[in-house]
């Protein structure tokens, strides 16, 4: 796929995507924590695939991360990245309080498991969106869950799914607890195959020329 032809329109419409995904998802995670929950996205970008590792700190900076590979008529994968405090954030609203080390083994098969549920409200909620807007059957297959080095969890995703994307959609994504108005920042990687861009743009009605 030829990345200069994605223009502004194909970046605006991304974005207003995201948003009413993130609207479900922030409906959902207010349930799941028990306090209302707002959710935001501030940017939305396509980006090189080599790009994906600088923008979560480096190949060598751990992560916590979940990622799920979409089955249907636009096939391509998921990927949900937080820097390891900002998971541990998220953690410690979802526990009510309680603080939670990602390199305590005791406490991390418990933390992953709701990390995973987070990824599963996530991806559930912007493939809605995509497939309401686009049309496209659109399904998450069952997400994994890990905390590694951003380039091993990257390679190993698109290792898993025999293929290279070139390019990412990239939809920042911002919790925001509107009770203390704490902020955890995360990524949302979607990549597509390299098919499946052209398939997304056509059906939104914005082709790329």
């Amino acid at each position: 796929m030829d990345f200069t032809k994605i223009k502004p329109i194909h970046l605006d419409i991304l974005r207003e995507i995201g948003n009413i995904g993130a609207g479900h998802a922030a409906t959902a995670l207010s349930t799941l924590l028990n306090k209302a929950v707002d959710m935001k996205v501030p940017s939305v970008e396509v980006i090189s695939f080599d790009e994906i590792t600088e923008m979560v700190g480096g190949s060598e900076n751990i992560v916590a991360s979940v990622f799920l590979r979409i089955i249907g008529e636009a096939p391509g994968c998921m990927f949900f990245m937080l820097p390891i405090k900002q998971a541990e954030q998220l953690l410690f609203d979802i526990f009510g309080g309680q603080d939670i080390d990602l390199d305590d083994r005791f406490t991390s098969e418990m933390s992953l498991s709701a990390l995973q549920e987070i990824g599963n409200i996530l991806s559930g909620s912007y493939l809605t969106a995509f497939s309401d807007f686009t049309k496209l059957n659109l399904q998450p297959s069952v997400p994994a869950t890990s905390i590694d080095m951003a380039g091993a969890i990257l390679s190993f995703g698109l290792f898993e799914i025999s293929t290279v994307s070139d390019f990412a959609i990239v939809i920042d994504t911002a919790f925001v607890d509107m009770k203390n108005e704490d902020e955890v920042k995360g990524h949302f990687f979607l990549l597509p195959d390299p098919d499946s861009f052209e398939k997304i743009f056509k059906s939104l009605g914005v082709p790329l020329a």
